[in-house]
């Protein structure tokens, strides 16, 4: 504009940076988010700042060669640890779901495209820390990702119930609405044919069948088990029970909501 370098506005071009709304995302892998950086991690979720997270979760450090971490799942394998997983997976995202205050996601492209751009509409649009927690997959993984095999293997991981799609938003709380939405169905496909078409999984049989089937079992089970914790969370959040006094009711979490 003429005469613009007269105006007094022309002083707010050094603060333009500040007046427009930032968005601030992390991006990090399961080693870090799980394992090494997870101090710092918790305490970002924690704080009701409005920071976001991306965990990019391999399943495995990846980056390191080859080493199992709290994020590989009960019977997989890696380069450095050939005797199979022997515990099951952290659970980050019902780690992160508990702070109450935190948009939490697990999404997995592969299985549904229009469900992670949700997820990601969501976490930007909440006031507040929010973790999408997306399943990754890796050449550590045993599967030829050349031929373009990584999207339906996510497919595979969610079908069998391994990887369930999950969206909790505490904004839904505010408004009478359920929180924790489940994007996914039960198992569709057994454990074991999600099992069987990895190398990770597979390589134990070779080496020590009877463990492999004892851990492939184990690993089954661990599927079960949290879809039983998910429904039952579910469950637990629905507005009908606003009433409870529990420790996950609604309406103690809609106090916890306003407060952070």
């Amino acid at each position: 504009l003429k005469g613009i370098d007269e105006l007094p506005a022309k002083d707010l071009l050094q603060l333009a940076d500040g007046l427009v709304r930032k968005s601030v995302w992390v991006v990090g892998g399961d080693g870090w988010a799980y394992d090494i950086g997870y101090g710092g991690l918790d305490h970002v979720l924690r704080s009701g700042k409005n920071v976001k997270v991306l965990v990019l979760d391999t399943e495995v450090y990846s980056n390191t060669g080859g080493q199992a971490s709290k994020a590989t799942p009960r019977a997989a394998t890696a380069r450095f640890a050939t005797s199979g997983k022997k515990t099951p997976r952290k659970d980050l995202a019902l780690t992160a779901l508990g702070y109450g205050n935190c948009y939490v996601a697990r999404v997995a492209m592969g299985a549904s495209d229009a469900q992670t751009v949700k997820a990601f509409v969501e976490a930007e649009a909440y006031d507040g820390p929010a973790i999408i927690i997306a399943y990754s997959h890796c050449i550590a993984h045993g599967f030829p990702i050349e031929e373009g095999k990584g999207l339906e293997h996510q497919k595979l991981a969610v079908d069998c119930g391994y990887w369930p799609l999950m969206r909790f938003n505490p904004a839904l709380v505010l408004q009478g609405k359920n929180p924790l939405q489940i994007d996914s169905k039960p198992g569709k496909i057994p454990v074991e044919q999600y099992l069987g078409a990895e190398q990770r999984y597979k390589v134990l049989h070779a080496t020590d069948p009877e463990e492999a089937h004892r851990l492939a079992a184990l690993a089954a089970e661990d599927v079960q088990y949290t879809w039983k914790v998910l429904e039952g969370l579910q469950k637990t959040f629905e507005p009908a029970a606003a009433g409870s006094a529990g420790a996950g009711s609604p309406a103690l979490l809609a106090k916890t909501c306003q407060t952070n």
